[in-house]
């Protein structure tokens, strides 16, 4: 499965959306937040990292999907001219069928784009694009969410949109904040297996959808098949040791690409013996914002939230 060769092919990467959008080439004038590019927010040359911008871009490629929900966020979206196959949000971003887990060169440069993101260098192709003269700038997987406001800022910068990158930092973090603090103190931290794909690849408490749970204090039933970090954080379970963890809580992010439910879950054999099948706490969540880190992770934090207010004390 797609899903699974990614997590296990990039060890930090969550690319699990899916969905493909038209090949239109035109600019794409809409925005999340409207309006002007601010340029006068940002004095250019500037660098982040090892690129300098010498100028405002005006054509950007996304080849990674929470780098364009940030743009889009931020107010970037006017300058954004393409994004790749799995980019399926928000609805008016200019989907093509560029992918960013298998880049070609060509038919980025075919876009005529002036600062290109990625999340990681696969197959070199920060080379090949430096050899063409086209920006590029990675965006690595978070695995906390000071990474996400970093990326957040960086992209801040380099879109001339330092104002509304910092605004979208402070709203988040306010409404996070806002709902961990209003969760239900617990005497006992709940337990939880977050469940990637149907045969059972997870994740640990050292990836970024783990620390979103570590902000409620739940355990994670997954640490133990990757103590030591040598699977990346997306550890594959047996089905014995799942049911001999027992988590009170099961945690879908399968429901849309592997069509995973309370129902399905329930009539697997052997896990009616699991408390969370016993006590109906399994809830499914939406597939594209429980694999991205980046402004819908609010969403994510409320739902997480909302299943551990259900659980009886």
């Amino acid at each position: 499965m797609k899903r699974v060769f990614i997590a296990a092919a990039t060890a930090a990467t969550l690319l699990f959306a899916g969905g493909c959008g038209s090949t239109d080439d035109t600019d794409n004038d809409g925005g999340s937040n409207g309006g002007t590019p601010s340029a006068g927010a940002v004095t250019y040359p500037v660098t982040v990292g090892d690129l300098t911008l010498d100028a405002q871009p005006k054509r950007i490629v996304s080849l990674t999907p929470t780098a364009t929900e940030m743009l889009y966020a931020i107010g970037a979206g006017p300058q954004v001219v393409a994004v790749d196959d799995q980019s399926t949000y928000p609805d008016n971003a200019p989907k093509t069928d560029l992918s960013g887990f298998k880049p070609n060169a060509e038919a980025i440069a075919a876009k005529n784009p002036d600062l290109v993101l990625l999340s990681n260098d696969t197959d070199k192709i920060v080379d090949q694009l430096d050899k063409l003269k086209i920006p590029v700038f990675l965006t690595p997987a978070a695995v906390s969410m000071d990474d996400t406001y970093s990326e957040i800022s960086q992209l801040g910068t380099l879109t001339g949109h330092v104002a509304e990158a910092e605004a979208l930092h402070q709203q988040m973090a306010t409404q996070i904040d806002k709902i961990v603090k209003g969760a239900p103190a617990r005497t006992e931290p709940l337990s939880y297996y977050y469940e990637l794909d149907p045969t059972l690849y997870s994740v640990t408490s050292k990836t970024f959808i783990g620390s979103i749970f570590s902000l409620f204090g739940m355990t994670n039933v997954a640490d133990a098949a990757d103590p030591d970090g040598a699977k990346g954080g997306y550890p594959q379970l047996s089905q014995e040791a799942l049911v001999k963890a027992d988590p009170d809580t099961i945690f879908l992010a399968d429901s849309k690409c592997c069509q995973q439910s309370a129902q399905t879950v329930a009539a697997r054999a052997g896990w009616q013996a699991i408390t969370a099948v016993k006590t109906k706490q399994i809830y499914a969540l939406d597939d594209d914002i429980a694999s991205r880190w980046g402004p819908r992770t609010v969403d994510l934090v409320q739902s997480v939230a909302d299943a551990v207010a259900k659980v009886p004390a």
